[in-house]
């Protein structure tokens, strides 16, 4: 017997599987995509296409993707790996959910499928849900030091989760129920957007009224209570900002419940790449031309320090940029190819000189501006008679 498989080796996924075999437990890493399984063959545990390896598996944990369709939750992949782990559950396994979802998606998708071939959750096998709260480039909080929240179907499930996780990390926080550790996610990844909707949307109004925005927030920061620092942005990328708040929302209007405060967050975020585009294009026809300026966006991933371009706002700063004529470029030393729409984005290795307007979207540790010209700032970060803060 195996003590633990995992189901899917991304973001999540992998660093689960690297604390568990360093705990020294034996891990089984199972990925349906086949270039993800050869990139890690030969690393600390086996991996494999073959989700047959739940079948001697004492803990089983799912980490697959959760997205968009059209705007649209996506549980296909949940959907999958359900299916693939009811055909090989063994009886008295633990089957854990920690891809992300909207509350009740454990009890009313998960469920019936670990279901299918006869065994009965609760009394055949423990069912829980243990909700991922990876942060890719957080140096200072990792799987082992973030409280885990846990929960599960029945007492005995959610105990028993409880008693896997106190193996890999420091603090285990037991949750009333399965939906209440499915809402406290998604609350969470809200919160956030909630919050960095309101400094973008002041950065705005700040511009309109003639207010240094960044002054604002640091003399705001020095209240020792009642408030926390969030800071403004070309937008929210990522996984769990732009996109964890749309299955709260949605799963809020299938039960008639209003969720008009994130709803606006996401538009306020959703409406920045464009803002910054036209603050690029306005300081580009100060210098006297739009069409056929040479304008060098810095940092496309959608976090400093993180090569992850997932739902960047560098797309929608691009697109509108190359809309009015620009002739854009990227320099980003963790992004080797960058396209939009299609259509590739020329990369340069270093920033240089001789740019009509460079846009920084995203301040990389060891990315040096110089003195490039005209720099439309959006992270804060830089001074100067050609800097231009958002």
């Amino acid at each position: 017997m195996g003590d633990l498989v995992v189901l899917g080796l991304g973001y999540v996924g992998r660093p689960l599987a690297d604390r568990a075999h360093a705990a020294g437990l034996s891990v089984v890493g199972v990925d349906s995509d086949p270039a993800v399984v050869a990139a890690l063959d030969g690393g600390p545990f086996p991996v494999t296409t073959d989700p047959a390896a739940v079948s001697t598996a004492d803990t089983v944990v799912i980490c697959v993707p959760t997205g968009l369709v059209g705007g649209e939750p996506d549980l296909r992949a949940v959907v999958a790996a359900g299916r693939a782990v009811g055909d090989h559950l063994r009886p008295g396994a633990l089957v854990v959910l920690e891809s992300t979802s909207y509350p009740g998606t454990t009890e009313e998708v998960l469920l019936p499928l670990l279901e299918a071939r006869g065994l009965v959750a609760g009394v055949d096998f423990n069912l829980a849900c243990s909700p991922e709260r990876v942060d890719p480039g957080n140096a200072a909080f990792g799987l082992a030091n973030t409280p885990k929240v846990v929960s599960g179907l029945t007492p005995l499930c959610a105990k028993r989760c409880a008693a896997f996780y106190e193996q890999l990390v420091d603090e285990v926080v037991p949750a009333a129920g399965l939906r209440e550790a499915e809402m406290a996610k998604l609350l969470e990844n809200s919160y956030r957007l909630v919050n960095i909707a309101l400094v973008n949307e002041v950065a705005v109004l700040c511009e309109r009224l003639g207010v240094d925005v960044w002054d604002v927030l640091r003399c705001a920061g020095t209240k020792p209570f009642g408030f926390q620092a969030f800071r403004p942005g070309p937008g929210a990328g990522g996984h769990c900002i732009p996109v964890d708040p749309v299955y709260l929302s949605t799963r809020a209007r299938a039960v008639g419940a209003p969720c008009a405060v994130v709803d606006a967050a996401r538009a306020v975020n959703s409406g920045m790449p464009a803002y910054v585009a036209r603050r690029a294009l306005d300081l580009l026809r100060g210098g006297g031309r739009v069409a056929g300026a040479r304008v060098l966006v810095v940092g496309v991933t959608y976090k400093a320090d993180v090569a992850d371009i997932r739902e960047t706002p560098a797309e929608g700063v691009v697109r509108a940029l190359r809309a009015a004529g620009a002739r854009v470029s990227y320099c980003d030393p963790l992004v080797p190819a960058f396209a939009v729409d299609g259509a590739e984005v020329p990369r340069v290795p270093e920033v240089g000189s001789g740019w009509d307007l460079v846009v920084l979207l995203q301040d990389h540790r060891g990315v040096r501006l110089g003195s490039p010209g005209p720099v439309l700032d959006t992270r804060g970060v830089l001074d100067g008679e050609d800097v231009h803060r958002l």
